[in-house]
């Protein structure tokens, strides 16, 4: 089991992760700047709310179930990167 030190920061190295990777995306695409603002401070939004969670339950954390109701779907590529998250 790891601690909760150990916990924030494998969480802070994957949110750096992402965040250079969508940097990637933004160098090499031509991505309007409100789009990248948003996603960016989407990113940090969910970071802030997991560490949160560690915090708050420093013995053992789940993230629940974050599912939520819209008629919306995700773009086919998300739904399969989110099967494959959810099957590590």
């Amino acid at each position: 089991m790891f601690n909760q030190q150990t916990v924030k920061s494998l969480i802070t190295e994957v949110f750096e992760e992402e965040a250079l990777m969508l940097g990637g995306l933004v160098a090499l695409h031509r991505v309007d700047d409100d789009l990248v603002w948003s996603l960016a401070q989407g990113l940090d939004a969910i970071r802030e709310k997991v560490l949160r969670r560690v915090e708050e339950n420093p013995s053992g954390w789940s993230l629940g179930n974050t599912a939520r109701e819209s008629d919306l779907g995700p773009h086919p590529a998300i739904e399969d990167l989110l099967d494959r998250i959810r099957q590590a």
